[in-house]
């Protein structure tokens, strides 16, 4: 078969540059599509060609069939790769490409349709002898026999968008009087996200593993698997570390699920590269769901069996057989990939917008990036906020552990606040270390990884170190008055460092230079060494101890320190300069990031209670529950449903109560 010339890919940010770097090593042309918002985006710069589609709101760019194949159509491409969300999954949209003459990098619209409704899917799996979590899939979906369901399932349930995935329409529904509530938010979370409300429901498991299986099946009557991956460190129904091969995983279960995987496949004539997710609870694993596309995570298989996925992909697309038989697919090692959001850990996972003013990632033999940014580009509002994906890969589970803690340390992004901070803190955690996570931890008990810490006294040492060395290397000229070496007539005069972080603020006097001081806390004298070892590495040396550490400048008055799996940025002030609180025990409540308005709970008047949510918001994809910060009496309410609102924008006032 010949590869195809020319490949259209109907996606933007990471996984079209990851596509475009395949094509290109393969001799194919790529045409990327892009929105207002994209128009300078990387996968647009990386592209041969590409082909403005709309505005920057999805449904009318991204979304929107007729225009993706009618790019095609004008840019004469043989086949369309549609990455994984938008359109990844969307049976129209393949059967669209398919009467336009088309090759879709993907099953067929028939096997989509069927994997795509979960409840279809799980019907199919069970003859299949493909194992099921007890529940209900059925096509009533009033309110009455769902409520009458839920009841026969038993709570704690979980509440499943039956077209969905990726976390969107699901809520974990704990008691009857929720049920109602639930239902309600559940269906219009995945309307939005997928344009059908149908929802099914599964008995709830508190601490599941989530393993999945990557399988690939061509033309020719051939279905392997390449192994399963790890991605029970979830928050949200969202993966954050993923890895493969699974630890502690029983070889028996292992053996059963990736068979299961592939009679699963086999059972819906399944074409290309597809994911079966399961969930394993003990001794048992259940079918979760088939995702009939490449998984964000597909790169932690790349490392381990030395394939490229995309490359199958595209191979079989063409009519071609699969490169490998199951016999000649093999596992080298372990990897691990970890996903870096725009958005901040510390105020409950609020996505973050903004321009990166600087992007700094490690590169090495066992160091991978995937990103769809580079510095100067922008973390749009109106697309999902990943940044990159870092993936390690190593001998042993425990060499790819060490190889990810310093990965993550070493890495930097100034602009949007980012998770950085918190996957060093997961990373480093002991149930990580261990792989004793559940799907349900983070959720649970988020402090069992990840909480805010005071800097050690060694941090602050470190920053302050850091910020006296750049301003010697800042000073220039001949004179005595050009250097920052304290010299004064009579005696050394100190050099004053204000320092913030978080709520504290520390008031530093230092003496010395080159690296070299004696730093004067309240009631403390402390004298350290600062080197600079490599960029953004350091070996700090106090009390005749050192470590090496990593310091990174976002700009003249903010750093991040990152020392002993934990990050904490600090803030330069001018001496004397106030600091001003910006959280507010008041009753304004301001919009968290640019969004919309989906719903308003309250009315000018109403009395609310401290943590009621008053708003729905909607934002990078996600549904935001914005909550009363206090008890009292709605005073101003300035906005309505369908608003759009910009970072900060008031949206109501609260009057505090007596």
């Amino acid at each position: 078969m010949t590869m195809f010339k020319t490949l259209l890919i109907a996606n933007r940010g990471e996984i079209a540059c990851r596509i475009i770097a395949t094509c290109r090593r393969l001799g194919v042309e790529t045409v990327a599509i892009y929105s207002d918002a994209d128009a300078s985006a990387r996968h647009v710069r990386l592209a041969d060609r590409s082909v403005h589609i709309g505005p920057a709101e999805a449904r009318a760019s991204y979304l929107d069939i007729g225009k993706v194949i009618q790019a095609a159509k004008d840019t004469g491409a043989q086949a369309i790769h549609p990455g994984y969300g938008f359109l990844a999954e969307n049976a129209d949209f393949a059967r669209a490409v398919r009467d336009a003459g088309i090759t879709l990098i993907g099953p067929s619209p028939e096997t989509m349709d069927l994997m795509g409704s979960k409840a279809a899917a799980k019907a199919k799996m069970e003859t299949a002898d493909v194992p099921l979590i007890p529940g209900y899939h059925g096509d009533d979906q009033s309110d009455e026999t769902l409520v009458d369901e839920a009841r026969r399932v038993g709570f704690p349930l979980m509440l499943k968008a039956a077209a969905g995935g990726g976390g969107k329409g699901m809520r974990v529904v704990r008691a009857e009087n929720e049920f109602a509530e639930a239902l309600q938010a559940a269906r219009r979370e995945a309307s939005g996200a997928f344009g059908d409300e149908r929802m099914i429901l599964e008995r709830y498991l508190e601490r599941p593993r989530h393993i999945e299986a990557q399988v690939f099946a061509d033309t020719h009557g051939h279905t392997v698997h390449l192994f399963e991956r790890d991605c029970s460190s979830q928050r949200r129904h969202q993966k954050i570390i993923e890895e493969a091969p699974a630890a502690k995983l029983d070889d028996r279960i292992r053996q059963d699920l990736l068979a299961a995987a592939v009679r699963a496949a086999e059972a819906v004539d399944y074409i290309g590269a597809g994911t079966v997710e399961f969930m394993v609870d003990g001794d048992s694993f259940y079918f979760l769901e088939m995702n009939t596309r490449l998984q964000v995570e597909h790169p932690v298989t790349e490392c381990i069996t030395g394939l490229d996925l995309v490359e199958w992909q595209l191979r079989v697309a063409a009519g071609e057989k699969l490169p490998l038989t199951q016999d000649d697919i093999r596992v080298d090692g372990h990897a691990m990939e970890a996903r870096i959001y725009a958005e901040d850990a510390e105020q409950g996972f609020v996505p973050s917008t903004g321009t990166i003013h600087r992007l700094s990632l490690p590169q090495g033999d066992h160091v991978r990036v995937d990103t769809g940014v580079e510095t100067g580009d922008k973390v749009s509002m109106h697309y999902d906020p990943m940044i990159a994906k870092l993936i390690v890969h190593d001998h042993s589970r425990d060499a790819c552990l060490a190889r990810l803690n310093q990965a993550l340390a070493a890495s930097f992004v100034s602009g949007p606040t980012t998770n950085l901070g918190f996957l060093q803190a997961l990373a480093g955690s002991d149930v990580f270390g261990k792989a004793e996570l559940d799907t349900g931890l983070l959720d649970r008990d988020l402090s069992a990884v990840f909480e805010k810490r005071e800097p050690p006294v060694e941090v602050i040492a470190a920053a302050a170190g850091r910020w006296l060395l750049e301003q010697e290397s800042a000073a220039t000229g001949h004179t005595p008055w050009d250097h920052c070496d304290s010299w004064r007539l009579g005696a050394p005069a100190t050099r004053s460092i204000d320092l913030e972080c978080g709520a504290d603020r520390h008031q530093i006097e230092a003496r010395g230079e080159n690296g070299r001081y004696e730093l004067q806390f309240e009631n403390d004298t402390l004298p350290i060494e600062l080197k600079e070892v490599d960029t953004d590495t350091f070996r700090l040396t106090t009390s005749g101890q050192s470590r090496r550490l990593q310091i990174h400048s976002a700009d003249d008055h903010a750093l991040e320190v990152c020392m002993d799996n934990h990050r904490w940025r600090l803030t330069r002030h001018a001496r004397f300069e106030a600091i001003t609180d910006a959280g507010g025990g008041d009753g304004r409540l301001v919009a968290p990031m640019p969004g919309k308005i989906l719903e308003i709970r309250t009315e000018e008047g109403a009395t609310v209670s401290e943590g009621d949510t008053l708003l729905i918001m909607e934002a990078m994809k996600m549904e935001l529950a914005i909550k009363a910060p206090i008890d009292g009496q709605v005073e101003k309410l300035a906005v309505e449903a369908g608003d759009l609102v910009e970072a900060d924008a008031v949206l109501l006032e609260i009057a505090a109560g007596e």
